[in-house]
């Protein structure tokens, strides 16, 4: 795959200091990222209503030891939008693009990104340890397209708090609160948070207005790697499978699959913590929790097998 790279430069934001780059893709989408630490390369590939900054404080914990790149998946942020032709091998590209470029052979995927990660490890070579973080791969596809046509008519209507409200409940990913609330009232209130948001977001900041549209092309990329399961058992890459005692059951079923299925697979578990939990803290993320692991799996030569919990 031929791939175009696009010049560094160097950027100081409300979170401190750190490098942005790009490359162009296979298909010709220009994919950004921000990087930051010294040592063995390690791209963080964020997940649904996310983006670059959503793991700055992940990547600033390991900085002293890793050069993190955080890419800004496609349609977010620095990078280009998804096109007309869109599924999981323009994201494989794109992983592809930025293995080459930054000659990183390890890489982090959060929920959608996850399954990016999966599908990459699976057919690219370069990566040799791949760490996963509750992968959506046993979400029933039928049940999510018939939400994602409501979803898509609010995107279109222009009506984002009700769509975001649609996604959070099709993904199951909200509180408890949210299915005891009047949807007329949640709709309001993401409203308002929304506004709030964007009077307090700085040039680089992508704010969840921005993000919403984006939700299409995550759930679209459940649907596509539905029943996909069975063929990562050819994946050679180590693997760490991590998760959240508080997720939602089927993330946690998604694990338990996935760890049958890989043949060199480690599993951990985090009490207390919730499919949030590698993003930053003012989205009730446990960044530093999670790097502690990160750090222990990327350091190890040998792969360990089992299942653990860390407290």
């Amino acid at each position: 795959m031929s791939n175009t790279i696009v010049n560094d430069q160097s950027i100081m934001a409300g979170a401190g200091h750190y490098l942005t780059g790009a490359v162009v893709s296979k298909d010709g989408t220009t994919i950004g990222y921000r990087q930051l630490g010294q040592g063995p390369g390690l791209i963080v590939l964020h997940g649904a209503m996310e983006s670059a900054q959503s793991h700055m404080q992940l990547a600033e914990a390991l900085a002293d030891a890793y050069t993190v790149y955080l890419p800004d998946r496609r349609g977010r942020g620095r990078s280009g939008p998804y096109g007309g032709s869109y599924g999981v091998g323009e994201d494989v590209d794109d992983m592809d693009a930025l293995l080459t470029k930054t000659g990183a052979h390890y890489v982090f995927g959060v929920s959608s990104g996850a399954i990016i990660c999966l599908e990459a490890a699976r057919t690219l070579p370069a990566i040799q340890k791949a760490a996963i973080f509750e992968p959506p791969l046993m979400m029933n596809g039928s049940a999510t397209a018939a939400w994602l046509a409501r979803f898509d008519s609010e995107i279109a209507q222009g009506k984002v708090a009700a769509a975001m409200i649609t996604g959070m409940k099709g993904a199951r990913l909200g509180p408890p609160l949210l299915n005891l609330m009047p949807r007329w009232l949640l709709e309001r209130l993401t409203t308002m948070m929304m506004a709030s948001e964007e009077k307090k977001a700085g040039a680089d900041d992508v704010t969840m207005r921005m993000l919403a549209p984006t939700l299409h092309y995550d759930f679209q990329l459940v649907v596509e790697t539905e029943g996909a399961l069975e063929r990562f058992g050819a994946l050679s890459a180590d693997v760490l499978l991590l998760g959240g005692s508080k997720s939602p059951a089927y993330l946690t079923a998604a694990l338990d699959a996935l760890e049958k299925v890989l043949p060199r697979a480690r599993r951990v578990e985090f009490p207390g913590v919730g499919h949030e939990a590698s993003g930053n803290a003012d989205r009730r993320g446990r960044p530093e929790l999670v790097a502690e692991e990160l750090r222990r799996f990327f350091i190890d030569r040998q792969p360990s097998m089992g299942v653990l919990s860390h407290g």
